[in-house]
């Protein structure tokens, strides 16, 4: 009687996912050593001592005890507004950038600004499943854009084109990408950017991942320089991952400056404004800290080589793709779904990853890795765990 009285937007939907996934490694006997968690995107080392101090001095300062500006704070805006004018050789200021509070904050106000209920949003096939439950809620419908192995999980023009109906107002990309950790070309993402432009639809562009990037990749991509960006492109961030402070709850988001104004509309009833004492850290920490984060940069770069070495020749196991925080990796059991596989490899051979399907439900032959949650000490003990599994 009372799930009668509950919103079905929200009933209909699965409990989170990670919650699940992690109480299946409550049932490891630890026959083959310590759990070993590759389910939650978190990073795998300590914040930086400095950035510990600056939050702790923040946390007690008179200061930040009151409500701040919705957009976010200023001394934040612009240190991030520079940050990106050097990464994409662009052009823009701190009245483009609206602090939110995390990026996944950031998807729903970006989603809301330019979507109602009943307005189609397009997503790739696999999903980042919270992209997916956040337009649901919302009474969005989500068109899906194929992204298949053979394409290395990258979308192709054509295939945003076939997805393309009356309705839809937006495409959301994920680059690093969740979960596959495919990297986008920035060739490609110029040319699905032009037919976003061409059939005037935005493109919510999700790029939480992107310290992570290769060290010799170079510019992500150009979008932030070409004429009337604005117009059509919503940037998502987070420093959660750069940073390691995940629990500290903030990301940011790049648009133009009406936009921006919209946003805080939203803002200001989902939550006035970001967490204050993390903004005023972090504003010290975008120049500060800069050259320690290039060294993490390198140091997940190591996890990922040893991820792949790991996976090579492993019994029918298969890293179809690999980039940033996650793999996507083929499982062996044609016959099994990807639920099945997971609760299996984290009950008997204590490893913790997320089903494929969970990310769409095509993709129950995959499941996801997060990498960078471990060392390449630990990544190198998997090998044996999987080469021994049975189902």
């Amino acid at each position: 009687m009372t799930a009668a009285l509950l919103n079905p937007l929200v009933t209909r939907l699965s409990p989170p996912p990670i919650p699940a996934v992690q109480a299946w490694g409550k049932d490891y006997n630890g026959s083959f050593g310590p759990l070993i968690d590759l389910s939650q995107a978190v990073p795998g080392y300590p914040p930086h001592p400095d950035m510990l101090r600056w939050l702790g001095e923040a946390a007690s300062s008179l200061a930040y005890t009151n409500y701040g500006a919705i957009e976010g704070e200023a001394d934040l805006r612009e240190a991030y507004a520079a940050h990106v004018c050097e990464l994409y050789r662009a052009n823009i200021s701190g009245a483009n950038i609206h602090v939110t509070s995390g990026c996944n904050q950031a998807f729903i106000c970006a989603v809301m600004a330019v979507a109602k209920a009943g307005d189609t949003v397009l997503m790739t096939d696999p999903f980042y499943f919270n992209h997916e439950t956040t337009l649901s809620m919302l009474g969005i419908k989500t068109g899906l854009v194929e992204c298949g192995a053979a394409k290395g999980f990258v979308p192709t023009v054509e295939a945003v084109e076939e997805a393309l109906t009356p309705g839809v107002r937006a495409l959301a990309l994920v680059t690093p990408n969740n979960p596959t950790g495919a990297i986008y070309p920035p060739a490609q993402l110029q040319a699905i950017f032009d037919v976003c432009r061409k059939n005037a639809i935005w493109l919510i562009l999700d790029e939480t991942y992107r310290d992570f990037l290769p060290s010799d990749f170079g510019v992500p991509h150009g979008l932030l320089s070409e004429e009337n960006w604005q117009d059509h492109l919503i940037q998502l961030y987070s420093f959660s991952k750069s940073f390691c402070i995940p629990g500290h709850r903030l990301g940011a988001l790049t648009a133009g400056e009406n936009v921006v104004e919209e946003i805080a509309k939203i803002m200001d009833n989902l939550q006035i404004c970001a967490p204050r004492a993390a903004q005023g850290a972090v504003a010290r920490a975008l120049p500060a800290l800069a050259e320690w984060r290039a060294g993490n940069r390198l140091e997940i770069e190591a996890r990922a080589q040893a991820l792949s070495e790991n996976m090579t020749d492993l019994g029918g196991w298969r890293l179809e793709a690999l980039g940033a925080y996650f793999a996507f990796v083929r499982h062996p059991f044609e016959d099994r779904a990807s639920a099945e596989v997971a609760e299996h490899l984290a009950k008997e051979a204590g490893i913790l990853s997320v089903p494929g399907e969970y990310f769409g439900a095509g993709q129950k032959q995959f499941l996801r890795f997060a990498f960078a949650n471990a060392n390449a000490g630990t990544i190198r003990q998997l090998r044996g765990r999987m080469l021994d599994l049975k189902l």
